[in-house]
This record gives C-alpha cells, sequence and structure tokens, in this order.
C-alpha cells in the first residue's frame, strides 16, 4: 500500500472518531459546560488540527515522519474525546463492568501517547524528520523513552477514569514507584528545553530555507504561549485558551509544504515587537499602580491608574521605536543603521585584502539577512553567496561614469521587491564593492602582464638558444677541426695550413658578427657606449643615404644633460626612434627627418618628424604595431601619422 492510501487511511480514521464523538456528545445528552470542562472540545480540536496537518504533511512529504507522528496523536487525542461522552452515556446505561473498564483502559493510554510521546518527538524531528546531527540519536531515544514512560505513568495511574470503572492496567505496586512518577513529572521540562536547543541549532546551521521554516514555528509558539500567558502565570483560566496551540500543527505544516507563502520574518518581527510592547505596558502600569497607589491617592488626590496610564502614554512611543530596533535588528540584520552594515562589509574587505569576495558577500547578506548576493561584470557571475532566488534586485557598481559591474541580491521570500531600507543600504555598499571589483581588475592586468612578461621571457631565450646553438655552434665546431686540420698539416703541407687559417680568419669574423648581432638583439652597445643620444646620432648617420641615392638630413635634438634613464625606457625609447627613422628612409620622400628628445612631467618624450606631407592615413603594419607595443610595454603611449607638416611619430614613456 502506497504512502498516500495509507494517509488517506488515517484521515478516514479520524473523520469516524470525529462521528463517534458528536454522536457520544448527542447521546450522552452533555451540554457546552461539560463538553468543555471534561476537554472533550479541547481533545476534540488538537485531534482535528493536528491530524489535519499531519494528513498535509504525510501526504505531500510522505518520508517526513512528522506528518505520521502528528497523525498518530491525533488519533490518540480523538480516542480520548468520543471516549468520555460514551463512557458517561455507558455508566448511565448500565453497560457491563467489562465495557466500562476497556472504555478507562483506552482513555488512559489514548491522549498520552500524543501529548507525551508523538507530538515532543515530531519538534525534536522538525522541520526536516531528522535529528540536527548524528550526536542527537540518543536525545530521540531518551525522548522516546521519555514518552512511554509519561504513557505509563497516566495509563496506569489508580481513579475511576470512567464513574464506576478503572482500567485493566492499573499496577498494584503503583504507590511504591512514586519516585518514578516524579521523574515523569519533570521530564517535560529537559525535553522542552532540548527542543529549543535543537532549534537553535538548526537556525545557525541552517540555510535561508530552514531559517524560514523555523520562524513559522516561531511565530506559533509565541502566539500560542501569548494567548495562555494567564494560564501559565495564575496556574487556571479559561480551558478554551488552550486551542491556541493548534496554532503550531498548522505553522508545522506550512513551514514543511509551502515555507515560502509571505515574508515570515516581516510577520514575525511585528508579532514579538507588539507582544513584548504590551507585557511591558501591562507590567509597567501595574508596578506603576502598586508603588503610586498610596502616595498619589493620599498626598495628591488623584487617581494612581490615571497617573500610570499618563506615563505609561509618555513613555510607550520611545519604548515602541527603541524595541522595534531591536527585533528588526534581528530579523533584518544593520539596515537601520547603515554605517553599522558599511564597517560589516569594510571590516571583511580589509580581512581578506579583496581577494575573497565570496567572504564579502558573506557580509553583505549578514548585514542584510538577505538570501543571496552576487558580484557580475559583463554578464557573468565573479562571486557569489547563499542560494539564488527567483526575485532579485540588481545595484550597478560605477566609477566614474564607468559601469564596473553589478551587485545583484536575492530578495526574500514574500517579497515583490526591496524596500527603500534595504535599498539605500546596499548602494552605500555598492561604494567598497566597487573598488573591491576594480582592484580585483586591476590585480588580473597586472597578474596577466606577469605572464606575459615571463612567456616573453621565456621566448627571447629560446630564441638566443637557438642563435647560439643553430649559428655559433656549428660555426665554433667548424673553426675547432679547421684547427686540427691546420695543426697536422703544418709541417708537411704548409700552403694547405695558410689557406685553412685564412678560412679559419673569415669563419671567426663571421662569429663575432654573430655575436654581436645577438647581443645587439638583447641591447644595443652604443647605448652604453654613447648614451640614448649619441646612439640615435650614430644610427641617423648611416641612415643619411638611402639606396637609391636619395639625401636624406637626419638631426637629433636632445638636452645637453640627460637624467639617468631605466635600461626599459631606454631602450624602448631607441628602439621607436630607430624604427620611425628607417620608415622615413624606406616609405617616404622626405629630406630630412628631425628627433627631439625631451624629458618632462616625469616622462621621456621621443618626437620624429619628417617633411612629407601627405593626407593619406598610414596603414598600419608590423613597423607601427611594434612601436605602439614598446610604448605599452614600459607603461607609455605611442601615436603616429600624418600632420600639415609632415609625417610625425610621438611616444611618450613615463619614467
Amino acid at each position: 500500500m502506497s504512502a498516500r492510501r495509507v494517509a488517506w487511511l488515517l484521515a478516514a480514521v479520524l473523520v469516524l472518531e470525529l462521528a463517534a464523538v458528536t454522536t457520544g456528545v448527542w447521546v450522552a445528552g452533555s451540554d457546552a459546560q461539560a463538553v468543555v470542562e471534561s476537554y472533550t472540545l479541547t481533545n476534540t480540536a488538537f485531534g482535528l488540527t493536528f491530524g489535519s496537518c499531519g494528513f498535509v504533511i504525510a501526504y505531500f512529504r510522505p518520508k517526513n515522519p512528522i506528518g505520521w507522528l502528528f497523525l498518530a496523536g491525533a488519533i490518540g487525542h480523538l480516542t480520548s474525546a468520543w471516549m468520555a461522552p460514551w463512557g458517561a452515556y455507558g455508566v448511565e446505561a448500565g453497560w457491563p463492568e467489562v465495557a466500562l473498564k476497556l472504555l478507562a483502559t483506552i482513555f488512559a493510554l489514548a491522549w498520552p501517547m500524543g501529548i507525551g510521546l508523538a507530538f515532543p518527538l515530531a519538534l525534536l524531528l522538525f522541520p526536516d524528520g531528522k535529528p540536527p546531527s548524528p550526536r542527537w540519536r540518543w536525545v530521540v531515544y531518551a525522548f522516546v523513552l521519555a514518552g512511554l514512560l509519561f504513557v505509563t505513568w497516566l495509563g496506569t495511574e489508580p481513579g475511576e477514569l470512567v464513574p464506576g470503572a478503572t482500567s485493566y492496567l492499573v499496577l498494584p505496586f503503583y504507590d511504591s514507584l512514586t519516585w518514578l512518577w516524579s521523574v515523569a513529572t519533570v521530564v517535560g521540562l529537559p525535553q522542552a528545553l532540548l527542543v529549543i536547543v535543537s532549534l537553535i541549532v538548526r537556525y545557525r546551521r541552517g540555510d535561508e530555507m530552514v531559517r524560514r521554516q523555523l520562524l513559522w514555528f516561531l511565530l506559533a509558539v509565541i502566539l500560542a504561549f501569548a494567548m495562555n500567558a494567564q494560564r501559565f502565570v495564575s496556574g487556571d483560566g479559561p480551558i478554551l485558551l488552550l486551542l491556541g496551540f493548534g496554532l503550531i500543527p498548522a505553522a508545522v505544516a506550512i513551514a514543511i509544504v509551502r515555507h515560502q507563502l509571505f515574508d515570515i520574518r516581516l510577520v514575525v518581527s511585528r508579532t514579538v515587537t507588539y507582544l513584548l510592547l504590551t507585557a511591558a505596558v501591562v507590567a509597567g502600569y501595574i508596578g506603576l499602580v502598586a508603588m503610586l497607589d498610596n502616595a498619589v491617592r493620599q498626598q495628591i488626590g488623584l487617581g494612581s491608574s490615571i497617573l500610570a496610564t499618563i506615563v505609561i502614554a509618555v513613555v510607550f512611543n520611545p519604548v515602541r521605536v527603541r524595541l522595534q530596533g531591536v527585533v528588526d535588528r534581528l530579523f533584518y540584520g544593520d539596515r537601520g543603521d547603515p554605517v553599522r552594515a558599511i564597517s560589516r562589509v569594510g571590516q571583511r574587505l580589509l580581512e581578506t585584502d579583496g581577494a575573497d569576495q565570496t567572504l564579502t558577500l558573506d557580509a553583505v547578506r549578514e548585514a542584510l539577512r538577505l538570501p543571496y548576493a552576487e558580484l557580475a561584470a559583463d554578464g557573468q557571475a565573479i562571486a557569489s553567496s547563499g542560494v539564488k532566488t527567483d526575485r532579485v534586485h540588481a545595484v550597478p557598481l560605477r566609477l566614474g561614469d564607468e559601469t564596473l559591474g553589478e551587485l545583484v541580491v536575492g530578495l526574500r521570500t514574500g517579497e515583490d521587491r526591496l524596500s527603500a531600507a534595504d535599498a539605500h543600504v546596499l548602494e552605500l555598499m555598492a561604494v567598497p564593492l566597487t573598488m573591491a571589483v576594480r582592484s580585483a581588475a586591476l590585480a588580473a592586468e597586472v597578474q596577466d602582464s606577469r605572464e606575459r612578461i615571463v612567456a616573453g621571457r621565456e621566448e627571447e631565450r629560446r630564441r638566443l638558444r637557438r642563435d647560439l646553438h643553430d649559428g655559433l655552434g656549428p660555426t665554433l665546431t667548424g673553426v675547432a677541426y679547421k684547427l686540427d686540420a691546420a695543426r697536422n698539416m703544418l709541417t708537411t703541407e704548409p700552403e694547405r695550413t695558410e689557406q685553412l687559417l685564412r678560412e679559419l680568419r673569415a669563419t671567426t669574423t663571421g662569429a663575432i658578427d654573430d655575436i654581436r648581432r645577438v647581443v645587439y638583439g638583447l641591447r644595443p652597445p652604443s647605448l652604453d657606449e654613447l648614451g640614448l643620444a649619441g646612439a640615435l646620432r650614430q644610427q641617423a648617420g648611416r641612415l643619411s643615404s638611402r639606396s637609391d641615392g636619395s639625401p636624406l638630413a637626419v638631426l637629433v635634438k636632445a638636452p645637453a644633460e640627460m637624467p639617468e634613464l631605466p635600461a626599459a625606457v631606454e631602450v624602448a625609447a631607441y628602439r621607436i626612434a630607430v624604427e620611425a627613422l628607417t620608415n622615413v628612409a624606406r616609405h617616404s620622400s622626405a629630406t630630412e627627418a628631425v628627433v627631439e628628445l625631451t624629458v618632462a612631467d616625469g616622462a621621456l618624450h621621443v618626437e620624429v618628424a619628417d617633411d612629407h606631407r601627405s593626407q593619406a592615413p598610414w596603414r598600419p603594419g608590423v613597423g607601427l604595431s611594434a612601436m605602439v607595443e614598446r610604448a605599452t610595454e614600459v607603461g607609455g603611449t605611442c601615436t603616429a601619422g600624418p600632420s600639415p607638416s609632415g609625417g610625425r611619430v610621438l611616444a611618450s614613456l613615463p619614467i
């Protein structure tokens, strides 16, 4: 048989028992007062509320034992409910003692099974039907033992539960177990404390969904105990107030099946605030009346209740505001104190140095009690925290006129839009988060630059190795072989030896040229020998005559005393200027070119201008791209193109 069919079967049992209650009250002729005072009404109400809610849970969440425990307890309460009127009727109708004793036995066992075993165990397992952790298994076993002890205590107690009839289970030595029944009497307190502890543990460890489920239960408990506050204080009171505890199974069912019904945080917040405020007003009123009774009435002549009312009216609103702030902080975090919220996020940024943005988003969620937070840029999530909800709100992260990304937060369950207070705090939080996103982007750029530097260095090493291995290596090996041959033929073939020596000289000269080429590729030697200006003048002299014989006058202007330049800047300036002059010599009809070096505003400025006037834009090629890349590598800029007076290349290299 499927779980849902079993749930329907138990629901049918509840309906039959309800019919038995109604019929029993009718045939027994019980009036309304008798129905209430015999707890028939409250037992019936408990049976219906726990039973209907248990059926909903068992039907929609059959693997959760809470629904089945509620159904079992409900059957017990309804059984007790119909036993009472039928027992009274059986006495009046003269039923045999066997039947009356059977009714008394069932009545003695039925309701303790629910209130002592099924319901406490269900609350301990709320909301997922499992203990908070494997370590709590012994607590579950203890609850079962405590429940069985409670049932034994009440089920075996001497006394006529039905007039003229006692239970079959009455123990003849019941009075000798007084110590055991004392344990059963006080066991409810540690059970309640353990349930509270388990709920606290679940709330602290749980995600947003679990916390909302627990808030539903908390709301029902608050309302139920508030309704019965007078009974708890005075020890008696209207029995019908016990019906308030029917809110608990309803809240449990909603929490398990439909916890997203609406914003339970707001409901609990307002409920707690006004219940505490009401209690404070009542307590203050009673205290003031008691304290001022004699003094006011005898010395001033005013009624103490009038003065107490005035005092309470004066302090009511400040107390309400302060109390509402405390409760709102519990459920909505620091949205009422933006400085505190931003400080929390800023502290997390300092602790992580902006590296772990997930921890920062955790602080955002904790500050406003939000279910989800995410940092996004270019449509991609950078980091996230929590469980994403269907409804979200995005706050743009702007730096000047540039939008770097957005902070996306999930709305609390039951909220259609973000409140103005939350939006205000998030906008303030966006400032440090924007800087964090910017810092992360800069860090990524730095890391990318480092990787490119390492890659470039390794490529340069590979080029050097290839040049040395493929060029100088074979050349020097050939020199060694020819030296051996010349030594062997030195006395026997002097003419051949002389020829080999001439070849060796030519080969060695070529090797020297190769070495110079390699060294020049690393850093032009002329920079160390002549300085930047001198090296450029030397290169200008080489370019003063084109291959086609047309003249090109190159003038290098530089300060008399150049500051000491970083090696990278010096090489970049030299390469850019030489490349620009080479382009002038190869691709233009200019007759004059000027290279001007200036140092200003913390940068070296290199300008190469010629007198070739052309309005056609320059096509970017390998040479122009190389100049731009060399300037960018040292953090500078380079522009090139035609000007009214001729071609112009301008590079600015920070020093």
